[in-house]
């Protein structure tokens, strides 16, 4: 919690100095609010470094947008975001700064306010929140709308900027052009709104951070605190459930959601379908025997106006275990409701009672639950899901049930293990053989008499 410095080049310097100071760690991120009024945030008293605002104390930050006079609100909200990020992204690429539009706007906004670190629980709920303080005019802005923005002076708006995923395991490189590309969008959208004389209040934030603090100090204390709440982490954010009435029939998790079209178009479905769900499941079945988990995209990425990934899950009784198996038959993607690829689903399979889990899914050979082209259409598509849990029958109390992972009980570890064993072992018993057949002479020289002669036959 920190008061951006009064003038406004000084400002951005004191702002930078903050991200720099804060410590980071796995569980919060940062969160830029500016407003077009004056005196939105009152000065406050400094906290101590290190602070992470609560969801209460955020609440607190928060209620100057809830007034009669913030009537519109804009939410950037993006996927992975840290403190870290505006330093090391403008100091590692020399005269490119991807973070240009938000800082000048910061120096230009009449009120602003920079939380280096907000705890991940109050920002991952933060849309919902939003949307139940006030009755707002709820409407999602993409890239290809920003210039036909409709804002209804007469009642308050809220602008929902979905920003470009920044997906993981892509270079540094790669994610200095993602960020790049959402300061763009940010600066469009706010000169949009300030050109047409609209005055209005924005928040940047993230769902989670985007990296983890490499201090000396603290890496024993992340460490500890990694061990401790791995679980935890694993369901950052709740699960996809698709309900018939009252009833839960498929609960679908995914920690990275991506599709990659053509080699080249990546497109990160994980926020879209776990965070903001921003996903139309309507198509979805549930039955006994099959059950279809159906995700629909609008406008995904520029290029594909839509989108759909289909799980058919089959429900059988095997007469070789005396007991029903629940699999994963088949994946399909619908492109514009035209090209439809297919994959074949290997080793993904669970008693009927139990949900699947699996640390990696997708097309590489690499991954231990592979989805394999059945088309050629499938061929220009790869899939990436980390962490994937799925379950479409026999769910108790709306909660996955517990889980038959892919990962068979001999894994390489284990294998290495009892050839090593078994080689030791060999080695020793030889040994031991080789020692009992060892013999000592029976006769003796005596000092005093005759060498003792042993005659080569004996």
């Amino acid at each position: 919690m920190t008061r951006l410095c009064p003038a406004a080049p000084a400002r951005l310097l004191c702002t930078l100095a903050v991200l720099l100071r804060t410590s980071l760690a796995v569980d919060h991120v940062p969160m830029l609010l500016w407003s077009t009024q004056r005196s939105q945030w009152n000065p406050g008293p400094a906290t101590h470094e290190g602070h992470i605002v609560s969801a209460q104390e955020l609440m607190e930050f928060l209620q100057p947008l809830f007034t009669q006079n913030s009537r519109n609100l804009v939410l950037f909200l993006q996927d992975r975001l840290s403190i870290d990020d505006f330093t090391y992204f403008s100091e590692s690429y020399g005269n490119k700064n991807p973070f240009q539009n938000v800082q000048e706007i910061l120096q230009s906004s009449p009120s602003s306010l920079v939380l280096p670190a907000v705890d991940c629980k109050a920002t991952k709920y933060l849309l919902t929140v939003l949307q139940e303080s006030r009755d707002w005019r709820l409407t999602h802005v993409t890239n290809l709308n920003v210039s036909h923005l409709e804002v209804n002076a007469s009642n308050p708006n809220l602008l929902v900027v979905q920003l470009q995923p920044l997906a993981s395991g892509l270079k540094d490189i790669s994610t200095l052009e993602a960020i790049a590309e959402n300061d763009k969008m940010i600066g469009r959208v706010t000169m949009d709104l300030q050109e047409r004389g609209i005055h209005f209040s924005v928040i940047y934030t993230a769902v989670r951070p985007s990296r983890i603090s490499r201090r000396t100090d603290v890496v024993t204390e992340l460490r500890r605190q990694l061990m401790a709440a791995e679980e935890e982490d694993s369901l950052s954010y709740p699960p996809l459930n698709v309900t018939t009435g009252n009833h839960t029939c498929i609960l679908f998790y995914a920690s990275n959601f991506s599709l990659k079209a053509s080699s080249s178009v990546l497109i990160d479905l994980t926020n879209a379908t776990f965070v903001t769900q921003n996903v139309d499941i309507s198509a979805s079945e549930c039955s006994d025997s099959n059950t279809t988990l159906s995700l629909k995209y609008t406008k995904p990425v520029n290029g594909i106006s839509s989108l759909e990934i289909r799980f058919l899950m089959n429900n059988k009784f095997y007469e070789g275990s005396a007991r029903k198996w629940s699999t994963l038959d088949s994946v399909e993607i619908v492109q514009d409701e035209e090209k439809l690829a297919k994959f074949n689903v290997s080793a993904i399979s669970a008693p009927a009672e139990y949900s699947f889990h699996c640390q990696l899914v997708g097309t590489s050979n690499l991954y231990p639950a592979r989805l394999v082209p059945s088309n050629d259409e499938a061929k220009n598509w790869d899939v990436f899901i980390s962490k994937l849990q799925i379950q479409g029958f026999n769910i108790i109390n709306n909660q996955f049930s517990y889980a038959s992972d892919c990962t068979g009980f001999f894994t390489p570890a284990i294998w290495m293990g009892l050839v090593t064993s078994i080689i030791l072992l060999w080695i020793l018993t030889y040994g031991i053989h080789m020692i009992t057949q060892l013999t000592t002479n029976n006769r003796f020289d005596d000092p005093k008499g005759p060498a003792l002669s042993v005659p080569q036959t004996e």
